[in-house]
């Protein structure tokens, strides 16, 4: 399906997150082209419709691993935020790597379910259902 087709006027009224991570210091310095990369997903949000100061930019966990989100403090609050119904997507490189760890990862998708909220990566415009 196309992602202009599952992008509706309630996400967009909602703000965009876009989750910024790498999992080691090393990487942050070294690998800046995964960071070009992630920032400018940014793009994808306005193309679909987001307006520029909707966009939250969560990138202070950088060179924290995937491992767990308990001392994710950006993972944190995303998974908050979503649920909270702020969030219309949430967008990531490659949003299987928002969290390593399975339950986490699982508990954003459900999150984002529940409160009806996209997910972006570079591949496409997911919608999860529960």
């Amino acid at each position: 399906m196309n992602a202009h087709l599952k992008v509706q006027s309630h996400h967009v009224e909602r703000s965009a997150y876009l989750y910024i991570r790498q999992s080691s210091m090393r990487q942050v310095i070294e690998n800046t082209e995964s960071a070009r990369r992630q920032y400018a997903l940014r793009g994808r949000a306005v193309a679909l419709g987001w307006r520029d100061e909707q966009i939250i930019v969560v990138d202070n966990d950088q060179g924290e691993s995937g491992a767990s989100a308990a001392w994710r403090e950006g993972f944190q609050r995303l998974v908050s935020d979503v649920g909270m119904g702020r969030a219309g997507i949430v967008m990531g490189l490659e949003v299987s790597r928002l969290a390593r760890n399975n339950a986490d990862w699982q508990r954003l998708l459900e999150i984002c379910a529940l409160a009806d909220t996209l997910i972006l990566d570079e591949d496409g415009v997911y919608e999860h259902t529960s």
